[in-house]
């Protein structure tokens, strides 16, 4: 087991129960989505956690690929799928940047995600080879670069501790942007929640 899985695997419980930080703008970012869902979309969702945002959506979509890196926050969501009776949302574990499939999707979804990963730029990039022409890209960004340099000097003993996730990358909202441009898209909608650290960003590939 990697480093990055043996972490969220260890936080899954405690994360599944932690509330969520600002439930207005959360509400506010399913509700943007939502005006973008049609019945018949085949949405992919990468780094799915336990599942909530994933269950959320399925009414309103045909099928969602829920992946994430942890078994243990994948259990759980499949606890909450069944327990709810939502049978269109499927989960499997994956790390996001060894995912690899030949279907195409109408809506790809990172959700508190990028900020997490090696590499970010090729992350967006292998969405877009995942996405149909005229498809959908859904991210909701941490931009530490803007308001959390501190957190550069404390990363390291977090991280030793086992308290902060293995990476933890710092770039600002519009480096983010510039990312999802390069990558072919065309940006549809961009949020900044009151916190003004994070990026809410609706973007179609062209």
């Amino acid at each position: 087991m990697n480093t990055t899985a043996k972490f969220w695997n260890g936080i899954a419980a405690r994360y599944a129960k932690k509330p969520i930080g600002d439930e207005a703008a959360y509400e506010k970012k399913l509700e943007i989505t939502r005006q973008y869902f049609e019945p018949h979309m085949q949405l992919l969702e990468l780094g799915c956690g336990t599942g909530s945002t994933a269950l959320l959506h399925a009414p309103y979509v045909k099928h969602i690929r829920a992946v994430d890196i942890s078994s243990e926050m994948l259990a759980i969501a499949k606890q909450k799928a069944q327990q709810q009776g939502i049978e269109n949302v499927s989960f499997e574990q994956a790390s996001i940047d060894q995912f690899e499939t030949q279907q195409q999707f109408d809506m790809v979804l990172t959700l508190s995600v990028l900020h997490l990963m090696d590499d970010k730029d090729a992350v967006i990039k292998k969405i877009a080879q995942r996405l149909k022409s005229g498809g959908l890209f859904v991210s909701s960004t941490v931009c530490l670069g803007t308001s959390m340099r501190w957190l550069k000097l404390i990363w390291p003993l977090g991280r030793a501790l086992g308290l902060f996730p293995p990476t933890l990358k710092h770039f600002t909202p519009e480096q983010l942007t510039q990312s999802v441009i390069d990558a072919g898209f065309t940006i549809e909608h961009l949020w900044r929640p009151n916190d003004g650290r994070t990026a809410f960003i609706v973007a179609r590939k062209e």
